[in-house]
Formats: C-alpha cells, structure tokens, sequence
C-alpha cells in the first residue's frame, strides 16, 4: 500500500488508521467472476461497461456471483467558501443554509431521488457559513474556508478534521447496513476548489478542468479561470502531499467527501461518485491511497471540463452521460 500522508498527520489518528486498513480488489474474486463471463450465455465482452462493472463489483465485495446492493446511504456534506468574494459565483452563500433546510425537508432533487429508491439520506454540515436549524447532521469544523485566491483555505489539522467527519459518517453508515455509499455535496461556488483540485491531482491546466459551474456566463467562467490559476499559483500545492493539497485549495466538503469515500474503500463497499466535486474528492482520497480506485463507481460524465479529467485520470470510464449539470447526489438514480 503506497498511502500518503502527511508527517503532521498522527499515526494514530482515525484518518491514518483508516489508510492502514486499505486493500485492493479481491484478486480471486476478480479472476472467478472474468471466468464466470466466460461461461455465460453472450458473446464476451457484448455487456461493455455493465460486464466490467460486474467484474469490479466482485473485485469490492470478494465474492461472485456478486450480492445486490440494496441498502444505499447518500453521504452529502455541506460547506462555504471564502474564495465566493471573488464573484465566482453568480448565486449568494445563503443558498448553501436555505438547500440544507430544504434538503432536510424533503423539497431537493436529491431528496425526491433518494425517497424515490430506498435510500438514506444524510445531510452533514462541515463547514458551510451560518448553522442551520434543521434535522442535519452538525460536524461543522469552522464556518466557512479562507479565500484560496489569497491564501490556503484551512490548516491542515482542519484538513484532517473535516476528512475524519467523512471516515466516521462511512463507517457509521456501513455498520448500520449500508452496501453501498453514495456522495453528494452542498456549497455555493464550491467548483472553483474543485477545479484547483482537479487540476493539481491530474495535472491539467485551470482552464481545462474549469467549468462554469452552476449559471455562469462567459465572462465570469473565464473570471474563475483565473481565480483558479491565482490559488495554484499562490498555495504551490503539491500532488504528492495530498493532504496538504487539500488544505491549500480545497473545501471542507471535498475533505468529507474523500473521507467518505476512504472510509467505503476501508470496509470493502463501493461508493458511487457524482459530479465535479465528488471527482476532486475522489482523486484526493486515491492521491491519499491509490488502492481506494478499486471500490470507486463513477456514475455519471455530466456537463462539467472537470469531470472527463478525473475519470480520465481515474481511468474509470463514466456509466451514463446525461448532460445532467447538478451533482448533490443524484448518482442514485443515474446508476442504481
């Protein structure tokens, strides 16, 4: 196992033992479920990417014919971001408290979609601008990220802290039942970290894996071009300190949100990613493990640069690609 982490980070920490505790696919379950292809009445390889998914699944869950999974957990974390004042982003930081509130309530896309397919839905805030008073989970490691145009947006003891919310929502979510984890996330202008994430764990330029985001026009798109260039330029981050990496440009969700996902690869389940935000958190978390790719499923291409990178990167092709531009957690329907 070639994890790494930070000499800051304790070797007893739950982030650190979580790492330890990583393997890869199952190679027996790998080579029995390729075998069992062959015996099958089709012609080999006519499933395309159902056929590799199959063969994957049996890689993640050591066993074939691989089990259905059937109890889904959406894990959607929740932050802002200093880099906002930048005009990044056309919508106010306040919708980050008024979709949680409306996510707990039941109104969001993803919460129609995970009622819709049996799934549990839970909603963390590690980190977003103001408390919200709603049935969410309260994880909150400070209210809000540093402008990463200026500076890093946290200290990497809060790096580590807002991946550990992720590792315990995944273990918590897997002890009570959980087959298979879903990621989703909350934050006005939260793809601009995304894309410096992206960029620093592919090594693509800004203005390739830079999206719009969520209603940008033009102007502003090449705008957030160059406040991802800036924070690159500024935080000098390093692919090869992960964690550090995080710290420097990334958000308190994408924090949780590759914890989520290290903590599925820890307990041999998959987790379904969705979006430019779960792809930066999902290159974070191989960065700080590469065997985690194994128990990664990407769901979905969607509309956004930053995603083709990632998968690419990942070399995870994407099941579907709907043109669908909202992450949140919608990968339950896509691909469920």
């Amino acid at each position: 196992m070639m994890a790494r982490l930070s000499e800051s980070v304790s070797a007893e920490s739950l982030l650190a033992r979580t790492v330890r505790g990583i393997r890869g696919a199952d190679a027996k379950a790998l080579e029995a479920a390729r075998a069992r292809q062959q015996v099958l009445t089709k012609p080999e390889g006519s499933l395309g990417l159902l056929e590799d998914l199959s063969i994957r699944l049996a890689g993640m869950y050591g066993q074939v014919p691989v089990p259905v999974p059937s109890h889904p957990v959406v894990g959607l974390f929740a932050g802002d971001h200093g880099v906002w004042a930048q005009g990044v982003s056309p919508d106010p930081q306040e919708i980050t408290t008024q979709q949680m509130v409306n996510m707990a309530a039941g109104g969001a896309a993803i919460s129609v979609l995970s009622r819709q397919m049996g799934a549990q839905l839970w909603i963390t805030d590690v980190g977003a601008l103001h408390e919200v008073d709603a049935p969410i989970r309260q994880r909150c490691v400070r209210r809000g990220t540093d402008d990463i145009s200026q500076g890093p947006a946290m200290s990497t003891d809060e790096a580590v802290q807002a991946l550990e919310v992720g590792i315990e929502t995944g273990l918590e979510a897997v002890e009570g039942g959980a087959d298979i984890l879903v990621t989703g996330e909350m934050g006005i202008a939260n793809t601009t970290p995304a894309s410096a994430l992206i960029s620093v764990f592919t090594g693509c330029s800004p203005a390739e894996v830079t999206g719009k985001g969520a209603g940008s026009d033009d102007r502003r798109h090449q705008h957030k071009i160059g406040v991802v260039s800036r924070a690159l330029q500024v935080n000098q981050p390093d692919a090869d300190h992960p964690v550090e990496a995080l710290a420097k440009v990334g958000g308190f969700e994408h924090a949780a949100m590759a914890g989520y996902i290290l903590a599925a690869a820890s307990r041999r389940v998959p987790v379904l990613i969705d979006g430019v935000i779960a792809c930066s958190a999902a290159l974070t978390a191989t960065a700080i493990c590469p065997e985690v790719r194994d128990f990664i499923i990407t769901s979905h291409a969607g509309a956004e640069p930053g995603i083709t990178a990632s998968t690419s990167a990942l070399g995870l092709p994407a099941l579907l690609d709907l043109w669908v531009g909202s992450g949140e957690g919608g990968a339950l329907v896509r691909s469920l």
